[in-house]
């Protein structure tokens, strides 16, 4: 059995927030996590996902790296209310 892990993230960098945002959505769901959306800008996006450790992890990675029209310079990683 494993337990969920709730993770918090604020990306920082040149961001399109609706790419982004559907970015995420198609990542979370590969990754069966539940996806929160926070505030999306221009220059910084905050999202909640909760699920399995090694998941959540492979998630930022993948958002760290981002939609090819969008450009992540630095992730901070916040825990999740709960």
């Amino acid at each position: 059995m494993c337990i969920a892990l709730e993770q918090t993230f604020t990306f920082t960098g040149q961001l399109d927030p609706a790419s982004f945002a559907d970015f995420a959505r198609h990542r979370a769901a590969r990754l069966n996590l539940e996806l929160e959306l926070g505030e999306l800008r221009d220059r910084q996006a905050r999202l909640a996902v909760s699920g399995e450790p090694d998941l959540v992890d492979m998630f930022e990675m993948a958002m760290s790296l981002g939609p090819r029209d969008c450009i992540v310079l630095d992730v901070i990683r916040g825990a999740g209310a709960g």
